[in-house]
């Protein structure tokens, strides 16, 4: 785990510094393995698509830990694993590029590139607040969390379940992309949860909590993998509409969509944290006990 932490530190670092490194790889050799497997069909495409990368990765994981230096050689792997994962583009640039255009139209192209799959983000605060955490989820908190779980295998495990799943250009056949679909977002379903409360700790508890107990009620029994986790999506549109009363009796005014975005990014950016600080103190109490 310790590994797993500092490889997670130096990559949300590089990417910090770089976000470009976000973009170091391109995805062709994994379009072609997809393309090599057109002679199958349904959900034993998608398994097979997956589970071999992945097998590989484990593979090579266990050799590294025969190799001398191989703590050396895991934290390298798992740090160029960990950067091809959090990818095709990094998450806090395209927030930075929404910041920095120049004009409402310029913001709202700029916002299209936090969807993976959606048509159109329109520049209003609830549907901005939506595909943020969407794209928090996808392109952070979901990598994270499955890295920190099963290591490098994990990681890359939810990486090309979610361009199955959510990259319409792939060539699949119908059987095959909707099984593709309920995987990543079967994956996607405990860090959302997680994320929900999350936010509602370093954010507005009642509204997010709220809006995460009223989709649950609402929901089907099986939406949790057939669609998009909706409960997340619910919790950051209720986080960025909520009005927050100050000590003059007044409340804040939510209808900004740039100022609301901002204030999200600093929400997500310390429910990063708090995920970190976790991970952290179960290091440290592995090191002690």
């Amino acid at each position: 785990m310790a590994i797993r932490l500092l490889a997670a530190l130096i990559a949300l670092g590089l990417l910090h510094l770089q976000p470009q490194l976000a973009h170091w790889r391109g995805d062709a050799g994994f379009r072609r393995w997809v393309n090599q497997l057109g002679d199958t069909a349904g959900s034993g495409r998608i398994l097979i698509t997956v589970l071999v990368p992945v097998v590989v990765c484990a593979l090579v994981i266990w050799l590294l830990h025969t190799l001398p230096l191989g703590a050396l050689f895991l934290l390298i792997f798992a740090l160029a694993v960990l950067l091809f994962s959090f990818g095709p583009h990094a998450f806090e640039a395209d927030l930075e590029a929404i910041f920095k255009a120049p004009d409402q139209s310029s913001r709202e192209a700029a916002a299209q590139a936090l969807c993976d799959d959606c048509e159109h983000i329109p520049w209003q605060t609830a549907e901005l607040g939506e595909a943020t955490a969407y794209g928090a989820l996808r392109r952070r908190f979901g990598v994270l969390f499955w890295f920190f779980l099963l290591g490098p295998a994990g990681a890359l495990l939810y990486r090309l379940a979610r361009q199955l799943g959510h990259d319409s250009s792939l060539a699949l056949d119908p059987g095959a992309r909707t099984f593709a679909r309920y995987l990543a977002n079967g994956l996607d379903w405990a860090p959302a949860q997680l994320m929900v409360f999350t936010l509602a700790l370093v954010g507005h508890w009642d509204a997010v909590i709220g809006a995460w107990k009223r989709w649950h009620q609402q929901a089907a029994p099986n939406s949790w993998y057939l669609s998009n986790p909706g409960f997340l999506g619910a919790a950051a549109r209720a986080d960025v509409l909520t009005d927050v009363e100050g000590g003059d009796g007044y409340t804040e005014d939510r209808t900004d969509p740039l100022h609301e975005l901002r204030r999200l990014r600093d929400a997500l950016l310390r429910a990063l944290l708090a995920w970190m600080t976790i991970v952290a103190l179960i290091v440290i109490g592995g090191w002690i006990s």
